[in-house]
């Protein structure tokens, strides 16, 4: 009874809080206006000239494969692969996929979808989404790399810590909830047929029972696609407002003291706390502030990489709108974004204690180039993340053909008999 009254207690707290910080928002807003349109222009800005082209290709096309089958292909093509790895079903790795190559919010979207198609259960769900819903690399290379920190180098470093930490957090997130219901295999269809048979089968009967015209489907993924970036839009275009009425209302400044007295245990410099407040809001913003920050270069570069994989909680309020119509849970994922902050940060340092120069072999040409904020970007953005994509999606093939392979092999024992 105890616990029911405390949470009483909470409940009401938070319906008290909730309003009065809307209030304050407007308040805000009326009292800055012309700092508040100056910011919601540049968040739409930003929406219009990189995440729309970046996303909208990707959010109608992930969901047509999915109404045509081809998820349900890769589940059972790819569940060996899957879940001793991560502990979830072989579906993930389209997201999995689909989430590296594009960045967030599409490995939250497509888990989402995967949970309401019932391919996945709430459990792992939230294991899929903690190590799915990544930056991509253009932003991470082009605009982090490039545009804030002027070394391409750099950008290598930052991208391979960010992936090498994201799978990390995949591996750790497989024992969370580990002894619940897992979600039973795709039909097998017999022991004696091969797996490409037994995908492919798989992938019929999905088509024919989601059963829509080809028609329907393409209308339904791409108003639903652009519900969903409109929503996104809404985020960005907030937290674009609510940090700058922040930063201009000196609110920002009163966190300032704490963050440098916790940056000093870790040793480092304190001309990274504005980064780290702004940052803990939208990770442009705090990369941004880190890059021009006075600290030494590879205290900047972990800072960076930390925020990255943080992701802001204009990215966490993405997330929640996008799995808001399922059981999925916002905090185990909030968990493992700050999880996979400290291993980047840490993972970013070790790498910086190797030579530099080396990593510049790595670079691939076309991430080499800060985004530019024209029209002339769409294609360009579309097609990086394309490339991407292909190319994490024949590295998970491979893996899985690999992993059949080496499944299929009889090791015949020998075992002596005493008589």
């Amino acid at each position: 009874m105890n616990l029911k009254n405390k949470y009483h207690k909470l409940s009401k707290i938070n319906q008290l809080l909730l309003p009065a910080l809307a209030v304050v928002i407007t308040i805000s807003i009326v009292r800055f206006p012309d700092e508040a349109f100056d910011a919601a222009l540049n968040g739409l800005d930003v929406w219009f000239t990189i995440v729309l082209p970046a996303l909208l290709p990707f959010f109608i096309g992930s969901q047509l494969l999915m109404g045509l089958g081809v998820v349900h292909f890769m589940g059972v093509l790819l569940e060996p692969f899957m879940r001793p790895l991560f502990n979830v079903p072989g579906a993930g790795s389209f997201v999995m996929a689909m989430g590296l190559a594009s960045g967030y919010p599409v490995g939250a979207m497509l888990t989402g979808k995967l949970v309401k198609r019932k391919l996945c259960n709430t459990w792992e769900g939230e294991r899929l989404m903690s190590f799915s819903n990544t930056a991509d690399p253009l932003f991470m290379v082009g605009a982090v790399a490039v545009g804030m920190l002027k070394d391409v180098r750099l950008g290598s470093i930052i991208a391979l810590a960010h992936y090498i930490s994201t799978l990390m957090v995949g591996l750790l997130m497989r024992f969370y909830a580990r002894n619940k219901e897992i979600t039973p295999a795709p039909a097998t269809y017999g022991p004696q047929q091969g797996i490409i048979l037994k995908a492919t089968k798989e992938l019929l009967r999905a088509r024919k029972e989601d059963n829509r015209p080809f028609g329907k489907l393409l209308g339904d993924c791409i108003k639903d696609s652009v519900n969903s970036l409109l929503l996104i839009l809404g985020f960005i275009m907030l937290f674009s407002v609510v940090i700058r009425i922040v930063t201009v209302a000196g609110l920002i400044n009163i966190f300032i003291p704490f963050i440098q007295a916790v940056l000093k245990i870790f040793g480092l410099d304190s001309s990274l706390a504005p980064a780290v407040v702004s940052g803990f809001f939208e990770t442009t913003i705090g990369c941004q502030l880190a890059s021009n920050a006075s600290a030494p270069l590879s205290q900047r570069v972990i800072m960076v990489s930390s925020l990255i994989a943080w992701s802001g909680l204009s990215v966490h309020f993405q997330v929640m709108s996008m799995v808001s119509d399922t059981d999925i849970k916002m905090i185990p994922y909030v968990v493992a974004r700050f999880i996979h902050s400290i291993l980047a940060g840490f993972v970013t340092y070790v790498m910086l204690k190797m030579p530099v120069g080396s990593f510049e072999s790595l670079v691939i040409p076309a991430f080499a180039m800060s985004p530019q904020f024209t029209s002339t970007s769409w294609l360009y953005i579309f097609k990086i993340s394309t490339q991407v994509f292909v190319l994490l999606f024949i590295l998970i093939l491979f893996a899985a053909v690999i992993t059949h392979l080496v499944k299929s092999l009889n090791i015949i024992g020998f075992k002596v008999v005493k008589k």
